[in-house]
């Protein structure tokens, strides 16, 4: 009989695809084996494929990663939820840390807003153990207010951070009254809710590490608080507190300070505002928003502010005397040359004053109902001829008198719009002159000879009078020849600013000058006092302040001329030179005010704490046989034993 063994080889792997061939044995000989009982084998079941790395109901990653994720965020306690407290609440929410707040006022309806949890009672919020303390209060009630927090229901390492704009002031009161176990940084986001309304990239985050214990945890919660602002693209700045002040008095307290005194002088937007004085306007925008409070603190707080002050006003007063004692010379000067002719004077005296301000428009004074904007001033919708056609007839000869830097300016473009340019000046710019394509005569009578259409008179305010009647105007054409109606010179003229996309506005010049009083001289003479202080740009520098160096160096580019013919040429100036004056004194006098007040407040709780002490009891008079006097002897003698 033939026996026959089976060899079982082990199960292969199925292959990457999961698809399974079943395979028919295939023997040379048959084979007769029992039959199998259907009812005794079970159904094939159905391949099922389950992935090893799908969720499961403990997911160790996930949890790594979630736990990692909560230990960069930060448990955040804003005290003094206020404009400032408000506005850090919103990014330190939108960054996903928890953030408590505290105020004396009730905001719980601006917390719930921002997704903060407010507390009406600090010692609720203490509770909570916050790891950071954010100190949003106003400078002068920071002592008051970090003096009520019930400090012993915190964590012992609690850190407190301030955000005041002055910083020795917070720092030294921290050390005085935190216990030793809190950690302590100061700083200043240099910046607020409309500065950096489009964002915080870019703009100044100054900050001292004043006391971090060594442990890592603490270490690292500081880190994580100070990388709230980087991540927002702050320019992290760590400097002591005591540079801070110093800095910050020579940009913080003056641009605040030049705000304020520009705020008291009422200035409106006019329809001829330069971008200078659009910069003057903005800053007081931004200055005008924030509290009295604030800019007494950044006086009363800041020992480098009231140095700060008197050289502000010790400029102003020097740049006043300037421009008085230049008047003053030229009219002693006047005075002696028409020393012979006074009786003349004295004869056609009124006479005189009529024909003059008759004829000079900026001479006349305006009505109250005149002044500013009331339907003078008006744009002036003029149509460009912008057509391709660049015949003779629709260029003009223009003669520049004064070829300085503002008539060279002009010439540039006007060559540029193929109009034929010719000057004269009293300096030899003949070389300037050819570079540029400009025709230079060094004769006045040689240039009227030219017959130019225009005459632009470029010359200086105070040399205007004296060129223009030295000028051989009986050398020029009495009329314009080959001008019509329609294509009249003078449009011709106003077409070049118009299609350089001018702002057009027709105005009288007594209008002029009232409004160029009020935007132009005050703008270069908030220039040229600042220059007086000799400011420089700074670590710390605030948009603000940046406004003010840029003016600076766009008004001292300027010939103190300019400056003392809008002075002496503008009636309107001597009006604003006073008002400017006396908002510094008005400015001045709020702020002593203010401090006097708080001394004489301090003086009056002296003197009821004196008042209110018991009366101590004197000494009877000494007699010889008093018993006192045997009393003492006696405990002196029992001491000396």
């Amino acid at each position: 009989m033939l026996g026959v063994s089976t060899f079982h080889p082990p199960p292969l792997k199925p292959p990457l695809h999961y698809s399974i061939t079943r395979l028919k044995p295939y023997l040379p000989f048959s084979l007769s084996l029992p039959k199998w009982n259907k009812s005794l084998s079970s159904s094939p079941r159905p391949l099922s494929v389950r992935a090893i790395d799908a969720a499961q109901l403990f997911d160790y990653e996930s949890k790594l990663a979630l736990d990692f994720h909560n230990a960069q965020k930060l448990k955040i306690a804003i005290v003094g939820f206020g404009n400032f407290g408000q506005f850090l609440a919103k990014t330190l929410v939108r960054q996903g840390h928890t953030v408590l707040a505290h105020s004396r006022s009730d905001y719980s309806d601006t917390a719930r807003k921002i997704g903060v949890t407010f507390f009406p009672n600090a010692d609720d919020l203490c509770e909570e153990h916050p790891e950071v303390i954010l100190l949003c209060s106003s400078i002068i009630s920071t002592e008051q207010v970090l003096l009520s927090l019930p400090l012993q229901r915190l964590k012992r390492s609690t850190l407190f951070v301030d955000v005041l704009s002055v910083k020795e002031f917070p720092k030294n009161l921290l050390l005085e009254v935190l216990p030793n176990d809190f950690d302590i940084v100061c700083s200043h986001p240099m910046f607020g809710p409309e500065s950096a309304s489009r964002g915080w990239s870019g703009l100044p985050f100054v900050y001292e590490k004043v006391r971090v214990g060594t442990e890592e945890h603490r270490v690292v919660r500081c880190e994580k608080f100070l990388d709230v602002f980087g991540r927002e693209g702050c320019r992290m700045v760590e400097m002591n507190c005591a540079d801070h002040d110093r800095l910050a008095a020579g940009s913080q307290f003056i641009t605040h300070t030049v705000g304020r005194v520009l705020d008291m002088l009422m200035l409106e937007s006019t329809p001829i505002n330069t971008k200078g004085y659009e910069s003057l306007l903005n800053l007081v925008e931004n200055t005008a928003g924030d509290s009295f409070d604030l800019y007494y603190g950044l006086f009363m707080f800041n020992k480098n502010s009231l140095e700060m002050l008197e050289r502000l006003d010790f400029a102003f007063e020097d740049l006043r005397k300037q421009l008085i004692g230049r008047l003053h010379d030229v009219v002693r000067k006047q005075l002696f040359e028409n020393a012979g002719k006074v009786q003349n004077l004295q004869d056609n005296n009124n006479n005189y004053s009529v024909q003059k301000y008759a004829q000079n428009g900026s001479a006349l004074v305006l009505s109250s109902k005149d002044k500013r904007s009331n339907g003078v001033a008006e744009l002036h919708k003029y149509k460009s001829n912008n057509s391709s056609q660049s015949d003779d007839k629709s260029k003009l000869k223009i003669a520049i008198i004064g070829f300085g830097n503002f008539g060279q300016f002009l010439a540039k473009t006007m060559l540029c719009h193929g109009h034929e340019v010719l000057a004269y000046s009293r300096s030899d710019y003949s070389d300037v002159a050819q570079e540029m394509g400009v025709s230079y005569f060094n004769d006045a009578d040689d240039l009227c000879e030219q017959h130019p259409e225009v005459i632009l008179l470029c010359t200086s305010i105070l040399s205007t009078e004296k060129v223009l009647k030295s000028f051989p105007v009986q050398r020029l054409k009495r009329k314009l020849e080959g001008m019509n109606q329609e294509d009249h010179g003078c449009d011709q003229f106003l077409n070049i600013f118009s299609k350089e996309g001018c702002q057009m506005v027709e105005m009288s010049c007594a209008e002029h000058d009232w409004h160029a009083a009020g935007s132009q001289f005050i703008t270069h003479t908030t220039g040229r006092f600042l220059e007086k202080l000799k400011l420089e740009a700074t670590p710390v520098d605030t948009k603000g302040y940046e406004t003010l160096l840029s003016l600076v160096e766009n008004t001292a580019g300027d010939s103190f001329d300019l400056y003392y013919g809008l002075f002496l040429y503008n009636i309107n100036a001597m009006e604003q030179l006073e008002r400017f004056d006396l908002a510094i004194e008005s400015l001045k006098k709020q702020l002593f005010d203010r401090l006097h007040g708080i001394y004489r407040k301090q003086v009056f709780k002296i003197e009821e704490k004196v008042c209110d002490l018991p009366e101590r009891s004197m000494l009877p008079e000494v007699s010889e046989d008093s018993n006192v006097v045997s009393s003492l002897t006696n405990t002196v003698d029992t001491k000396g034993n």
